[in-house]
C-alpha cells in the first residue's frame, strides 16, 4: 500500500486544514505540539488536540503506532502524531520522557536553535556535542520509543546523537546544505552519520530552506532529492514539509525568540522581512503533495522509490521505532 506521510507541520490548525489534509490524501502528519513550552503547557496543548479529535472524528485522530497510518488510509482520515521541537517539555526531569511517550509523543528534538540541557542548536557559535544529561535522555528515549530528532541541532551534536543512540534517529525537516547553505540544512557528513545508523531525513518545503526560497522550482527541489538518493540511498528519505500554514507573523517571532531573549531573533529570515515567507506556488498546502510525486517522476524516480519517499520509508521507520525497546532476556 502507498502512503502519504508528512513528518513535520506546525500550522494554525483548523477544520479547513484538516479537510485539506484529507483532500490531499495525507495519511499521517507529525505535528509540533511544543516549541518552548514547559511540561504543563505541553499537556494543555495535548488537551487542545484532544478537543479537535473529539470535534472532527471524521477527519483526524490521534496516531500512536505505525498501524494507525493504515487505519487512516482505510477510513479516509489523517493520523496525527505528536512531537516536540525542543526538549523543554521534559524540563530537567528524565522521568518525563516516559510520561510524555505514554501521552502520545513520538518525536523530540534534543535542541531547537539554542544550546539546551541535552545538545547544541545550529545557531550557537560553538558545539560541544551531547551533554551528560543528553546521553542519559537518549538512552531513555531509546528505551520507551521516543524518536531522537536533530533537525535544529548543530553538526557535532547530531553526529554524536546518531552514534550514541542505539536506535535510528531522525532529521524530520531539512535539506542538503550543498544545495542551499542555510544553517538549518545538513552537510553530507551529518546526513551520512544519520543514515549509516539506520536513520531518516525528511525534506523541507519551508522557503528559507530552499534554493531560491519562495521562488524555488519543483524541478530544483526534486533534483536535490535525487542527489540525496544517489549519495545516500532513496530509502532513507521522506517529506517533512515544515508547513506553517495560516499563522500570523507574530508566531514566527515567538518560535525563534521564546522566553530566552528580550530582542526579536530573526533567525533564518531578515530584519527587512521578519515574518513567514510565502510558500512556493507548487506547494501551498496539503492538497499539493501530488505535485511532488509528479516532480519526482520527472527526475527519474521509479514508482517504488516515489512510494517510499512520499510515505513508505517513514511508515517503516514508525513501525521500527515508536514501540518500547524489546527487553533483553536474562542470561
Amino acid at each position: 500500500m502507498t502512503y502519504r506521510i508528512d513528518c513535520l507541520q506546525y500550522a494554525n490548525w483548523s477544520e479547513k486544514i484538516f479537510r485539506q489534509m484529507c483532500e490531499g490524501g495525507v495519511d499521517a502528519v507529525h505535528v509540533t505540539i511544543a516549541y518552548h513550552e514547559t511540561f504543563r503547557e505541553t499537556v494543555l496543548n495535548i488537551e487542545k488536540w484532544n478537543r479537535w479529535f473529539e470535534q472532527y472524528p471524521d477527519l483526524i485522530f490521534h496516531g500512536e503506532w505505525a498501524s494507525d497510518v493504515a487505519r487512516a488510509r482505510e477510513t479516509g482520515r489523517t493520523a496525527i502524531f505528536f512531537g516536540f521541537q525542543n526538549p523543554s517539555p521534559i524540563e530537567d526531569d528524565i522521568g518525563l520522557v516516559e510520561v510524555l511517550h505514554k501521552l502520545g509523543a513520538r518525536f523530540m528534538q534534543l535542541s531547537y536553535n539554542n544550546q539546551s540541557l541535552l545538545a547544541t542548536g545550529c545557531y550557537e557559535a560553538e558545539d560541544p556535542g551531547i551533554t551528560r544529561m543528553g546521553r542519559q535522555v537518549i538512552r531513555e528515549m531509546n528505551r520507551v520509543g521516543l524518536v531522537v530528532d536533530m533537525s535544529h541541532s548543530a553538526d557535532r551534536s547530531t553526529i554524536e546523537a546518531a552514534d550514541i543512540s542505539e536506535r535510528p534517529i531522525a532529521v524530520t525537516h531539512a535539506n542538503l546544505h550543498s544545495w542551499h547553505p542555510a544553517l538549518r540544512n545538513k552537510r553530507d557528513d551529518v546526513i551520512r552519520a544519520v543514515v549509516e545508523n539506520g536513520g531518516m531525513m525528511g525534506f523541507s518545503l519551508y522557503p528559507h530552506h530552499l534554493r531560491g526560497k519562495s521562488d524555488c522550482t519543483l524541478q530544483s527541489f526534486c533534483e536535490m532529492i535525487a542527489t540525496a538518493a544517489e549519495r545516500f540511498g532513496a530509502d532513507h528519505f521522506g517529506i517533512g514539509s515544515d508547513l506553517c500554514q495560516d499563522h500570523p507573523d507574530s508566531i514566527v517571532e515567538w518560535m525563534r525568540t521564546g522566553r530566552w531573549s528580550k530582542d526579536i531573533d530573526y533567525g533564518e529570515g531578515s530584519a527587512s522581512a521578519p515574518g513567514f515567507p510565502p510558500q512556493p506556488a507548487w506547494f501551498r498546502d496539503n492538497r499539493d503533495f501530488g505535485n511532488i510525486e509528479q516532480g519526482l517522476r520527472r527526475v527519474g524516480f521509479s514508482d517504488a522509490e516515489i512510494a517510499g519517499l512520499m510515505g513508505g520509508n517513514w511508515h517503516r521507520f514508525f513501525d521500527e521505532n515508536f514501540t518500547p525497546a524489546k527487553a533483553q532476556p536474562d542470561t
